[in-house]
Formats: C-alpha cells, structure tokens, sequence
C-alpha cells in the first residue's frame, strides 16, 4: 500500500487541445523515437522524446515541413491520358454495340431465313429445260463443285477467309492503307462472312450503323457454322446479276450449264462478278467481265489455287457466255408450268424439281423448224411470229414452242393466243356429220348456197357438183362444209368440238363450219388426239411428277383424260378422210413416206391465221402462222408454209420409229381421188408447179354477225390470170 501510495498518478491518454494551442499548428506527426526500436532515449522521458520531433520538423523543410509533389513528364502524361480515353472509348464502343445489338433478333432466336424455293423445270430425259423462281436456280452443296470454283471468290473477295474469325482487322487495315492512298474507296474491308450476313439479314443501306449490325452478326455465323459452310451459303446467296441469286443460277444463266461443269476461265469470271455484277455481267459488258475475270486468275494463282499453266490456259482462252439459239424456247414450257403448277402443288417452301413430258431433241427440233422457215420465208409472206405444238395422242406435250424468239417476246402464242382455226375446225363439222349418219362415201352438192344474206362460196367461184365427203374434206370445198353444219346444227358442231376438249367459247351460228370462233393451237392440237388415239378425249399436261430436292414425290400423274368421245367407227371414217388431205388434198407435200398420216389445213379470213395440224398414230403436231396484230399475210396459207414446218419436225420425230396405222382407217380407205385441190393445194398442184409458191385459202364469211368479215362474189376476184385460166384456186 505504502509502495502504491508512493507512486505517480498514472496519467491518461488525451486527445483535447491544449490551452494556448493553434488548432492548425497542432504536430500530430510520429517521431522515430515513437516508433518501435526508433530511438535510444528512454521511452518514458517525454523531453528526450521531444528534440528529435523538433530536428524531424526542421529536416522535412517548407512551411509545416510538407514535401513538395512529384511532377509527372510529358510522356508519362501522354499514356495517362490515352489509358483514360481508351478506357472511355471501350466503354462507348460496347455501349454503341449493345444498342445495335439490340436492334437485332435475340441471338437465341436467330437463325439463317430460308432461301426462296426455286422450281427446276426438267425434260422427260432429266436434262434441264430452266429454272423458276426467285432466285433462278437450286441450292447446290460445295462439294459437288470443281474445288476451283469456290476458291475464285476466296482469292479475289477474301484471301484470309480460312484465318480470321469473321472479321478481318488485317484486311481492314489493309483497305484503309489502300483506300488513304488513292482517290475514293478503292478497296473495302468486308469478309464474305460480312458480305454473308449482309445478304441474309440486313438491307443494302450503307451505314456506320448497318456495318456495326453486319459485324455483330458475321461473328454470331462464325461461331454458329463451319468455315465450309459459311462458304456453301455464300455461293447460294449472293447476287450474280441478271435475276441470278446463287453460283448454280448464274452458271446457267451466263454459260448455259450447270455449276459443277464450269471451266476455270469461267469460275475466274463468276468470281469477279459479284463486286459490282450489273457493270461486270458477261452478256453486257464481256470486255470488262474478261479483264476482272484475270485479276481473279492472278490472285488465284498468287494464293496457290491454281497452277499456273492452268491459269494461263484460262488467259488465253477467256470465258464467253453462251448465246441461247432461238431466244430459248423451253421457256415457253417453262411459263405453261408455272401456270399450271398450284393446281398439283399450291404451296411448298423447299426447292422442287418437276419433270415435264417434254422431248428435249424434239423441242429443239420444233425451234428450230420455226425460225429456219420464218427467217427464209417469212417477209416474203408478211409472216411474223408462229407456234408449234405437238403431243402424244394421250396429250403428254413432246414439243411446244410459243413464237420466234422468246428473247423478244415471252407471250405464248401455243397455249394463249386465240386465233381463227379456219378450214382445220371442219373435221368437228364432218364428225357431226358422221354421228348422224353419214360416211365418207355420202354424197353431197357443191353448188352455191344463201343463208339469210350470207352467201359463202369456194375460192375459186368454181363448183364441182356432186363430191363425196372424203373428197369434199380433202379439197377444203366451203360450201359442203356449211351445209353440212346446216344439216346437223351449228349447235351440235359446237357440241361436238367442245367433247374433243375445245375450252374456248364457240358461236353457234353459219358461220362456225369454216372455222369462225377463235381457239389456242393447244387445245386444237389436243383435240385432234382423239382421232389419232382410236376416240378418247384427252387433257393436254406437260407434268409428269414434282419431286423435292431430296427425291420425295410430291406428286405424280395418273391415269385422266375424258374418257371414250368418238366411237370406233367413226374414228376410222374421219381417219380416212383426212388422209386423202395427204394423198390427193391440200397438204400433199407433207406426206412422210411409209406412215399413215391425217390432218387438216385451214387458212382464216383474209389470209391473217394459217394453221396445219396433221397426225400419225404416234404423235400429233399443230403449227400456226400469222401477226400478233392480226394483219393479213401476203396469202400464206395452211398449205404452204405450215405444212413446210410440219413436214420438217415430223421428219425428224418420226425417225427411227417403227410405222403405226392409223385406228380404223383401213376400213373406210378408198382410191385416190383425181380431183385437184379447190382451195388449199400443195406444191403438186398446177398453180404450184407454174408459179413456184403454195396456194392459199381465204375462208368466205359473212358480213354478220362475224365481226370483221366481209362478202366475197365474182367482183372480188382476186385470182391471178393464171389460176383463171385454170380455174382453180385456194
């Protein structure tokens, strides 16, 4: 206690400021000698403790003994300032990324929009006819194109496409050095997995925001699909010019074959088409496609993707279009399919391929007998555009050609004009005939005849009296035509000819037996192949089945038509008689021999239609000639040019092919008559022999109430003198 009592009072911590004191001059600061081991004076001596804060004070220099800051230098400053805007700048730019990005289909629902279907028109022998659709030809997969092809478009658009990751800072790097040091835009900086994504998802608007969005999304294909496939999709995309999307569309379109067979000059071309495919296309500018196309060859071989005696091979014999003889005429089928395609498939989302009953050979037969006879002959005539159809007697189409050119017109004068048939409607009027009673051997008067105000004669004015109705459907003669079409009805000709499949609608008065009423030559055609089938209507079809691009049948034809029209006997009565139209009437010169053929000519008022349809047990063909404006050709008629062109496709047609009979003919056939041709003779004919020309028919109508016609009498004869000296005409 005592020893306690002797103590100092233990002192306390204080932290109040002591009397006198300036707040701001207060030292707080530690000395060393407050520190631990930080001085030798005895912990418990405060003024031993004081001198060496006093000395810390004095040493430390300035006012409160503070020491003055470091100065930065300029460079350290420098990187300062670009680590803070960098920074800023990243900030930003991800900020300007995710608004875009938002701007965008959630990544979890994106996907790759499908590529319009296209339609792949095929012949009955898989050739390829054309192709509908969109994008004007299918999806083709990268491996069944020559390894040069796809190479074209990586060497000339985007050399480091197999290394960078969608977007491509060294090439767009690379265009910006280029692009500083010459005028304008000189090079660009896209992938084509940009060029892609462009193509897929975003509208052609040049924008730094559409090129942020393009960006966004060639990243999101690069992590969705392989190098390989970003390429397949790229080929079947991109735009080729022309109405061409995809490399399959422009090879056909450019170099008339498909993708896989494409040379390497025209690989080179195709490659360089896509940087600016209007200026570049081949068929518009070949001098500049050819120059693009050895850019293409030189960076080819550069990179190693071609050899280089290949590409100077390829130099030297640069990549041409192909011309399309004809204007190309299986477009025509083609446009006859796609008016008839929602009726077997209305709806489908995939590529298809539909095969057609056409005879690719026989197409081009068909073409080609056309325009050779209207390029020789048809100024001569006044003679424009033409048509030809021809089809199996069960109306499968072998052949359809809708005019000239279809370069110049795509209109389709064999499934769409309707023109006057003229004298080839009478073996409806003859048919009538004969279901009421008649044969061919039935005799009636040609003599002259008065309907009301009407009356209609023979070309020539001239009369035969009594002729038999073989001879008198052989010689063309009107007026037995038109009283027979009295005899049985205007009504039930009509009737007739529409039981055959003519859809067109008919005018049921006089005037209907000389081929007033206006039909397409597809219909008269498919009517006509129930005489050459033994009786049974047929719906003329170009489809035979549609097929998926995988080879699903999506649909195929079956067994149709209209059942029995004809009876058998009947059948071989009209047989007969249209056979003597080859052996002894007006289409003689088209005889084929060692087959049995029958058939009609028919010349419309004032020369303006000329129509032949003539048939074996084979095949059935119809050709039609005139103008589209209706003017009157200097008298080409049934029995010249169109038996001309009829006789040279079916030449060709039936060659090879073992002679069939004609159904029933054989029964009814009888001696050839001696008779000439009143009104549509061939070369044989006296007028033909003298003259060097075919004759002609101009079919007499009257003035009502057919639009258009006009009376014919004595007045009006317009024979030249020598078919007046012999009295015949046509």
């Amino acid at each position: 206690m005592a020893q306690a009592r002797g103590r100092k009072p233990r002192s306390e911590p204080t932290f109040d400021i002591p009397e006198g004191s300036e707040p701001g001059r207060l030292d707080v600061r530690l000395s060393r000698s407050d520190r631990s081991g930080g001085g030798s004076a005895p912990r418990g001596s405060g003024r031993a403790g004081a001198a060496p804060k006093a000395k810390s004070r004095k040493s430390s220099g300035g006012a409160g003994g503070r020491r003055p800051p470091r100065r930065r230098s300029w460079l350290g400053r420098l990187v300062y300032a670009g680590v803070v805007l960098g920074i800023w700048a990243a900030i930003g730019l991800a900020g300007l990324i995710a608004y875009h990005a938002s701007q965008l289909p959630p990544i979890d629902q994106l996907s790759v929009p499908k590529r319009p279907p296209n339609i792949a028109i095929l012949a009955s022998d898989g050739s390829l006819l054309a192709n509908r659709g969109e994008t004007g030809g299918r999806v083709v997969s990268i491996k069944e194109l020559p390894p040069y092809l796809p190479r074209a478009f990586v060497a000339i658009e985007d050399r480091r496409f197999y290394d960078h990751f969608g977007i491509d800072p060294v090439g767009v790097a690379r265009a910006v050095t280029q692009n500083l040091t010459r005028r304008g835009l000189a090079q660009g900086g896209s992938t084509l997995t940009q060029q892609l994504a462009k193509n897929l998802f975003l509208t052609p608007e040049r924008s730094a925001s559409r090129k942020i969005q393009e960006a966004i999304l060639a990243l999101w294909l690069e992590h969705k699909y392989t190098k390989d496939e970003i390429l397949e999709l790229y080929l079947n995309r991109v735009y080729f010019g022309a109405g061409a999307y995809g490399v399959e569309a422009a090879a056909q379109r450019y170099f008339g074959k498909p993708a896989k067979n494409v040379t390497l000059a025209e690989a080179a071309m195709l490659g360089g088409l896509v940087q600016a495919p209007s200026r570049l296309a081949p068929n518009r500018n070949l001098k500049a496609a050819q120059a693009r196309a050895a850019q293409v060859l030189a960076a080819m071989e550069e990179l190693g993707f071609a050899k280089s005696a290949d590409a100077k091979v390829a130099l030297a014999q640069p990549a041409r279009p192909a011309s399309t003889r004809g204007g190309g005429s299986p477009n025509y089928v083609a446009d006859l399919v796609m008016d008839v395609l929602d009726d077997f498939l209305p709806k489908f989302d995939e590529d298809i391929v539909v095969a057609t009953t056409v005879d690719a050979g026989l197409q081009s037969t068909g073409e080609k007998a056309l325009t050779d006879e209207l390029n020789a002959k048809g100024a001569r005539y006044n003679v424009g555009q033409g048509a030809l159809v021809s089809m199996r007697p069960d109306g499968a189409i072998r052949a359809l050609v809708g005019g000239r050119d279809y370069a110049q017109s795509q209109f389709n004068r064999a499934t769409t004009a309707k023109r006057q048939p003229g004298s080839a409607f009478k073996p409806f009027v003859y048919l009538a005939a004969v279901e009421k009673g008649l044969t061919p051997d039935t005799m009636r008067e040609d003599a002259p005849v008065r309907i009301g105000n009407w009356a209609p004669e023979n070309y020539s004015h001239n009369y035969r009296g009594a002729v038999s109705l073989r001879e008198a459907l052989a010689l063309s003669l009107n007026t037995v035509a038109v009283k027979l079409g009295q005899e049985v009805g205007p009504k039930a000709v009509a009737q007739t000819a529409q039981r055959l499949g003519i859809a067109s609608p008919l005018q049921a008065n006089g005037s209907i037996a000389l081929g007033t009423s206006e039909v397409t030559p597809l219909e008269l055609v498919g009517a006509y192949c129930a005489f050459a089938n033994g009786g049974t209507g047929v719906i003329p079809y170009v489809i035979a089945t549609i097929k998926s691009a995988n080879g699903k049948v999506l649909y195929k034809r079956g067994e149709g038509g209209l059942g029995r029209v004809i009876d058998p006997n009947a059948v071989g009565m009209m047989n007969a008689m249209m056979h003597e139209v080859f052996t002894a009437g007006t289409a003689r010169k088209g005889d084929i021999p060692g087959w049995e053929l029958a058939g009609k000519t028919g010349t419309s008022q004032d020369f303006r239609d000329a129509w032949f349809v003539g048939y074996s047990a084979t095949l059935v063909t119809g050709v039609w000639l005139g103008n589209d404006d209706g003017e009157p050709t200097k008298k080409a008629s049934g029995g010249n040019l169109p038996v001309d062109i009829w006789k040279t496709y079916m030449t060709a047609a039936l060659k090879g092919e073992k002679p069939v009979g004609l159904p029933g003919m054989n029964r009814w056939r009888a001696p050839r008559p001696e008779a000439q041709p009143e009104r549509e003779s061939g070369p044989g004919g006296l007028i033909g022999a003298l003259l060097g020309e075919p004759e002609h028919t101009a079919s007499a109508l009257p003035p009502r109430p057919v639009p258009g016609a006009r009376p014919r009498g004595p007045s009006q004869d317009d024979r030249n003198f020598l078919e007046k000296l012999f009295g015949i005409g046509d």
